[in-house]
This record gives structure tokens, sequence and C-alpha cells, in this order.
């Protein structure tokens, strides 16, 4: 019994689908802070643009 759960805890496989995961997480929580901090700005450029080429 100990040994299996000795094997259970060195078992690796599921680690690097969870550190992919956490690193999408954060990639995602910055992307949108990023975007809600810029929106305003990002929003008002488009319209300028817009504006300019008549659409």
């Amino acid at each position: 019994m100990l040994s299996t759960l000795y094997a259970f805890l060195r078992n690796e496989e599921g680690q690097s689908l969870a550190e992919y995961a956490l690193i999408l997480v954060l990639v995602s929580i910055a992307a949108i802070t990023a975007l809600t901090a810029l929106g305003g700005d990002i929003s008002s450029t488009f319209s300028t643009v817009s504006s300019t080429l008549g659409g």
C-alpha cells in the first residue's frame, strides 16, 4: 500500500498540462487587464481612423 502511494506521489504525467494551464490563465488575466485599462484609448483610436477613412 505504501509503495502504491509513493508511486502516485511521484507520478508527473499531468504536471506539464497543469503548468500550461496556469500560464494560459496568467496570460489571459494580463490581456484582460491591459484591454480594460486601454479600452477607451483603443476605442477612440478606432473611431478616429474610421472617421478619417470616411466609414
